[in-house]
């Protein structure tokens, strides 16, 4: 069982036995047929995954690393709010006539800002700062912006991350830290998905910072499974589970804006099957 296995499984568990429920609520989600998609839930949750001991990828299913990175880099990279952007098609039914998602996600992350050193938007002020100032405790982004929100189609779930590093006695390279923090988060369809894309940054920017990795943390402050998930969840959390796999990160790029989908990969990844036409609450 990989360390990540034994954190999904429990929080899984914790949120079935002990979460409240909100049916007969007032809630935004619904099913395809207008059914109000209800929610049992657990309030701030949070997860420790060491990256410098295996990569959190649950073995209970797999889950698509070069995808999962896609998105990433759409978001950090590439900076984009079109879905033609994308390889996969998560983020269609969130998509304009254009394929525009509106002011969010990676259109925050293109707005440049007025810093004492220039211009710049929020993914080269961390670069630069974990470069140049890497002790700052000021290292982070946010993209839930309160002005905007009214002309985002989808609100950020996973809307800031914080950077903090370390350093162990008598090692010389400093260790990458960062907090994930969302909102809310669908947990079959979405946990380790953002787990994982979220631990790729982490190596991305400590490999290119000449750093090591060290701790992701991930707090979600509405950690929820759908009605309609909670069979799949419970069989999902019941099967075999396997060793973590080995990841594999391009050892050749140095610029964080070299990195594709192409440059990471998963090695010895034993995974039960995927679960397949999950309904999807929107």
């Amino acid at each position: 069982m990989s360390l990540a296995d034994k954190i999904f499984i429990d929080m899984c568990q914790d949120i079935i036995d002990n979460g409240t429920s909100t049916e007969g609520e007032k809630v935004r989600p619904h099913w395809e047929d207008g059914t109000s998609a209800y929610t049992i839930k657990k309030f701030g949750v949070v997860n420790r995954y060491d990256l410098s001991k295996e990569f959190p990828a649950i073995t209970l299913r797999k889950t698509a690393i070069k995808s999962c990175t896609d998105e990433m880099l759409w978001i950090w990279q590439q900076k984009s709010n079109n879905i033609h952007d994308l390889h996969s098609h998560v983020w269609d039914e969130w998509a304009d006539e254009n394929g525009s998602i509106g002011k969010a996600y990676g259109y925050q992350m293109g707005v440049k800002h007025q810093y004492k050193e220039g211009m710049m938007d929020q993914v080269d002020r961390v670069i630069y700062d974990l470069k140049n100032n890497p002790f700052s405790r000021r290292i982070m982004t946010n993209i839930y912006v309160h002005q905007d929100l009214h002309e985002m189609n989808l609100y950020p779930c996973a809307y800031s991350m914080t950077f903090n590093v370390t350093q162990k006695p008598g090692h010389d390279k400093l260790i990458l830290n960062a907090i994930l923090n969302q909102r809310s988060q669908d947990i079959l369809t979405a946990n380790n998905w953002n787990v994982c894309q979220y631990a790729v940054l982490v190596h991305m920017l400590a490999q290119v910072c000449d750093m090591e990795v060290g701790e992701l943390v991930h707090v979600i402050a509405d950690a929820h499974i759908y009605d309609r998930h909670i069979p799949l969840v419970k069989e999902l959390i019941s099967r075999e589970t396997h060793p973590a796999p080995t990841f594999w990160l391009n050892p050749e790029i140095k610029d964080f804006y070299q990195f594709t989908r192409n440059d990471v990969r998963l090695d010895n990844y034993v995974t039960g099957p995927q679960i397949t036409n999950i309904p999807v609450a929107v």
